[in-house]
């Protein structure tokens, strides 16, 4: 089962990384709060490359793709949301806000006009 839903980030909680058969894991809880008459706050769980700390800021509005699975453990049963893709809300798309390899620090400003940045 596949589901949508659009909320803004509240909370980030602290990354969790560990080590697997299949190598190293990381996992990225965040709380998000729907808008409407009755608010809910839901925990969603990102994975690995998934992650992308430049969206994470509390106070933006997300997308959030996942799937809704339980499992049982000792008896108990666990429901997880997983996010397997997320996106600022609004159609920006995912953000990467790291700078190009070309990209160079030049000052707006300079001592002589005919240094162009360009």
């Amino acid at each position: 089962m596949s589901m949508q839903l659009t909320a803004k980030l509240v909370q980030v909680l602290p990354l969790q990384k560990g080590q697997g058969k299949n190598g190293e894991w990381k996992k990225q809880d965040i709380i998000v709060e729907t808008d409407g008459q009755y608010p809910k706050k839901v925990c969603v769980s990102i994975w690995g490359d998934k992650i992308n700390d430049n969206q994470l800021k509390p106070g933006n509005s997300l997308t959030i793709s996942f799937d809704v699975e339980s499992r049982e453990y000792n008896g108990r049963w666990y429901t997880d949301v997983k996010a397997w893709k997320v996106e600022l809300a609004g159609g920006a798309g995912p953000v990467d806000a790291s700078p190009s390899d070309d990209y160079h620090d030049t000052p707006l400003t300079s001592d002589h006009e005919d240094d162009l940045p360009f």
